[in-house]
């Protein structure tokens, strides 16, 4: 399986999340630079953390300009699975690629812990490999991680079992405690809390490679040869 760490300007997570695909998974992985105009050859795609364009405007709202977004939608439109952590998940909520948007902390102040997650959906291509309900401790790193939807948003997302992450307290004041949420099709992913940060031991918890371990079981089996 190929991922693609797509790295804008201000990005400041590439590397952590290069290091869980490639080195804690074992993946074959390469960065992809905004300006790329193709993600061909590719299986997967990250969209890692950071201030994309110094979050200017807010955040994400220049990034999801970016040459690199046309082709990010066209993975996403072929079923290939889309991961955007912290910036990242902004980035698709700008990009229209997930419902909702994302507004200052309810506290105002930057926040970076580890947090308590619910996996509220085990049955998608990235939670699989977690139990039903499991309680998992992930980082945070975010000042602009408050997800807002209208009430009717909110019933979709709960109609279609796309809420996989919730927090346990909720830190930002989001709704309904949601720290990450998929599209219809569940194979775009957006999340707050930074899995590529707890992929092993030394980190503090390896509860994030599971997603990155679900991924790469999800591809092998659609990818098998049966006969």
């Amino acid at each position: 399986m190929k991922f693609a760490v797509i790295v804008f300007p201000g990005s400041n997570c590439d590397i952590d999340m290069y290091h869980a695909a490639k080195d804690a998974l074992g993946e074959e992985t390469e960065f992809v630079w905004h300006d790329t105009t193709s993600l061909e050859g590719f299986d997967a795609v990250l969209l890692p953390g950071g201030f994309s364009y110094g979050d200017y405007l807010r955040a994400g709202a220049i990034a999801h300009f970016s040459p690199i977004m046309e082709a990010v939608k066209e993975a996403a439109e072929a079923g290939k699975p889309v991961l955007g952590v912290c910036n990242g998940f902004q980035i698709l909520l700008e990009s229209g690629l997930l419902p909702g948007a994302m507004r200052r902390n309810e506290n105002l102040h930057f926040i970076c812990k580890p947090v308590k997650l619910n996996v509220a959906n085990n049955e998608t291509m990235f939670t699989q490999g977690y139990k039903a309900n499991e309680r998992i401790s992930v980082p945070v790193a975010h000042g602009e991680g408050n997800y807002y939807c209208d009430e009717e948003t909110l019933q979709e997302l709960q109609a279609n079992n796309q809420i996989v992450f919730t927090y346990e307290d909720n830190i930002n004041g989001s709704v309904a405690n949601i720290a990450g949420i998929t599209n219809k099709h569940g194979n775009v992913l957006g999340m707050m809390p930074h899995p590529e940060r707890a992929v092993e031991a030394l980190l503090g918890s390896e509860d994030g490679l599971t997603l990155f371990q679900s991924l790469v079981t999800h591809w092998r089996d659609s990818h098998a040869i049966t006969s």
